[in-house]
């Protein structure tokens, strides 16, 4: 009987989301609404998720490329606030999308707020208890990414000015210089926060998450931009609250 359900499920699911769809369940006539109730969900769901890309586009466009992604790629997870993590990819290979070479940069920005947003809680590092620490012991310490924290460098394009514009429905009147820039998002307390990274800081965070010392970590920025100020660029992200300390039973990565 399990057996016999199973196979019924897949087989209705299935054919939700296959528009080719002949079987039994297919032709039934009642069967539409089922199929568009489930795509109108799909879509309104991946619309809510990747509002910038929504203010990009247009509603229609969006609703358009969103329904195809859909069908190739039907929810495997019954929150749909996470659903779409491979949207940013399909919009990267997308041919009607290939005037916009911006979007898949954009929507990936979309939903690493998705992720910075359901991300567990933690303190973030207390940057007065830092301010205590001699240099020698400042240069030991082990810092972490907060869990809440998520950052990217887009290598070609000014993918975190268009998608901070839009993700705040603003109107600029700035012209965006056209190279490459990074993201850093972050949630120390309730709300999601975002700014502007430069390699440097990306550098510093992803020798923080390979479990570095804050000395390692300072120089891995600086292998990346000598000229970096280091103890500007620690003031950033603490005040970004990007940092947690980690533990004191952890260890570190050999």
């Amino acid at each position: 009987m399990n057996g016999a359900l199973a196979g019924f499920q897949s087989r209705f699911a299935n054919a939700l989301f296959d528009l080719d769809a002949t079987c039994e369940l297919a032709v039934q006539p009642a069967f539409a609404v089922y199929r568009n109730t489930v795509m109108s969900g799909c879509v309104d769901a991946l619309q809510a998720n990747f509002p910038s890309v929504v203010r990009l586009v247009g509603v229609e466009w969006f609703r358009a490329a969103a329904a195809t992604f859909a069908r190739a790629q039907p929810p495997d997870d019954g929150r749909l606030l996470m659903y779409g993590s491979a949207f940013a990819d399909f919009l990267a290979g997308f041919e009607p999308a290939r005037d916009f070479p911006y979007l898949g940069g954009v929507a990936r920005l979309d939903w690493l707020w998705i992720e910075a947003h359901t991300a567990a809680d933690a303190v973030a590092v207390d940057a007065a208890w830092l301010a205590t620490l001699s240099p020698d012991e400042l240069g030991c310490v082990c810092l972490r990414p907060h869990p809440a924290a998520r950052w990217r460098v887009f290598d070609d394009l000014p993918i975190y000015s268009i998608w901070a514009t839009n993700r705040a429905g603003i109107d600029s009147t700035q012209e965006i210089v056209w190279r490459g820039e990074g993201a850093l998002l972050t949630r120390p307390v309730d709300a999601v926060t975002w700014q502007a990274l430069e390699r440097s800081g990306a550098a510093f965070l992803d020798a923080c998450a390979q479990g570095c010392l804050l000395a390692e970590a300072a120089g891995a920025a600086l292998d990346v931009d000598a000229s970096v100020d280091i103890a500007a660029l620690l003031a950033h992200l603490l005040s970004s609250g990007a940092l947690t300390a980690a533990h004191p039973n952890e260890t570190r990565p050999t």
